[in-house]
This record gives C-alpha cells, sequence and structure tokens, in this order.
C-alpha cells in the first residue's frame, strides 16, 4: 500500500544505520544486506550501493522549480470558485475545463487552448494550495467597532467558583432557536442554572426586548426554592440594558451581578 512505503527521510536513516555494518562485512555478506534494503527502502541496488559508499544526508536542491501554472490560471481558479459558491478543491479539479467552457461561452471567462490544457492537468493538490492563497489575498470587510455598552463598566468580569455551595448563584443564558437565518423575531430559551446544585430553570422568550426578558426571568424566578444571590450572564445587551438593570434591582434585592468575560466560556 502507498501509505506503508517509507519517505525519502526515512530510507536514509535506514541507509545509515547499515552503513557501518555494510562497510565491515564481507563480500557475502555486503549482498545480504543489499538485498534487504533494496526490498525495504525501494530503491534500486546501484543506488544503494552509492548511498553505502557515498553520503546518505538529503541534500537540499541546487536549483528550484519554475512555476508550471501562472497568473491566468489564478485568475481563472479564482473566478471558477467565486461562480460555483466556493465548492472544495475536490470537487471543482475534476470539471474545471467543463465549468470553465461555461462560463467561456457566457463571457464570464477567457479561456485559451492553452488554459484549457493547464486546467485538465491541474492536480487537487495543486487547486487546494492556490485556492488557499487566493482566498488569504483577498481584502476582508472591515466593519468599525459599535458603539461600547458603558452599563457593563460597573458589572465584575469573572467566573463563579465550581466549589461553590450555598444554593443561589446562577448563570444565565440565552439559547436561539433560529435556525440557519438569525433575521426576524424568533423564540429563545432562557437558561438559569445554579452552580451549587445544578438546578435548572428554563423560560421561552419571543425576541430579545427587555419586556420578554423580564417576563422570562419572572417566571423562572416564581419556580425556584431559594432565593437568587447572583446573576451570571454574558454580555449580551438583551442582559444589560437599563430596564433590565433596574428590574435585577427591584426583584433580587441584595443579588450580586456578574458577568463572564467576552468571548470566552465560563469554564
Amino acid at each position: 500500500m502507498a501509505e506503508d512505503k517509507l519517505n525519502l527521510d526515512e530510507r536514509l536513516k535506514v541507509l545509515r544505520m547499515q552503513r557501518a555494518a555494510y562497510r565491515q562485512a564481507n563480500k557475502s555478506e555486503k549482498g545480504q544486506i543489499l538485498d534487504v534494503l533494496e526490498a525495504l527502502t525501494g530503491l534500486d541496488r546501484k543506488t544503494v550501493i552509492r548511498r553505502m559508499h557515498g553520503s546518505c544526508v538529503r541534500r537540499p536542491r541546487q536549483r528550484q522549480r519554475g512555476r508550471e501554472y501562472g497568473p491566468p490560471v489564478d485568475d481563472a481558479l479564482r473566478t471558477l470558485h467565486r461562480a460555483y459558491d466556493g465548492i472544495c478543491a475536490e470537487r471543482l479539479t475534476p470539471n474545471l475545463p467543463a465549468y470553465a467552457a461555461k462560463l467561456a461561452a457566457h463571457g464570464h471567462l477567457r479561456l485559451t487552448p492553452m488554459l484549457e490544457e493547464q486546467l485538465g492537468a491541474i492536480s487537487v493538490s495543486t487547486v487546494r494550495r492556490r485556492l488557499k492563497r487566493l482566498q488569504q489575498d483577498e481584502p476582508r470587510p472591515r466593519h468599525p467597532p459599535g458603539p461600547r455598552n458603558g452599563l457593563l463598566a460597573g458589572v465584575p468580569t469573572e467566573r463563579i467558583s465550581c466549589f461553590e455551595t450555598q444554593p443561589g448563584h446562577f448563570e444565565a443564558d440565552l439559547v436561539h432557536h433560529c435556525g440557519s437565518s438569525a433575521s426576524g423575531e424568533y423564540i429563545h430559551t432562557l437558561h438559569l442554572v445554579d452552580v451549587a446544585t445544578g438546578w435548572s430553570e428554563m423560560a421561552a422568550a419571543l425576541g430579545r426586548s427587555y419586556r420578554a426578558m423580564e417576563d422570562g426571568f419572572l417566571r423562572c424566578d416564581l419556580r425556584l426554592p431559594f432565593p437568587v444571590l447572583e446573576i451570571h450572564p454574558d454580555n449580551g445587551s438583551e442582559f444589560f440594558n437599563a430596564h433590565l438593570l433596574r428590574f435585577y434591582q427591584e426583584r433580587f434585592r441584595g443579588a450580586r451581578l456578574s458577568r463572564c468575560r467576552p468571548w470566552h466560556t465560563n469554564r
């Protein structure tokens, strides 16, 4: 099998390990060593003998190979990759000539006989490597940072200890049930988990408005068997706005408010 074959570095390592024994052996023993090395490395006998008497160190290439595919191939790959919605190199490569002919028929690509021949001969690994480089060269849109939520400044960032023994320290999270699109209004689940006992309360909420979130917290609080001592949500605006901060103070008097570190989990 191809995966069982030794690579060049492994072949040279085997030859180096046997070179001392080869030089000290007699004629018949040398023949036996050469038979074993020839079968193990896959090299022909003359190459093994030359390595035994010479160097078994890999030498750097004296002259680098030139580029076989030039800018026209890169331009064609970029156009084809975009036209077919960024499909993988494994699906794109076998169909490059046919795809290029379709785009050329509609004037989206200039297809010369040389380019068509190169697209038919290029390998999957070369296409994968070039697409990766082409995607890195494309400029990425930069969005200006949004305004900082000033309400977060007074809320400490920390984690509730996993060794907490007193019930009432709740981690709060909001689960989105939006499928593949987050546009429009959809159902969320407000999820409260007590760190000490593992007690979990959930409430459905339509949207993320302060009224929906306030109603969800109220329904969860009415079902809790112990008072809330701490609320620990993430940094979303659905948890930190002026209306909910006022609600926390009125509903959970004396409860501590903390938040997780931005872009970090609570683990």
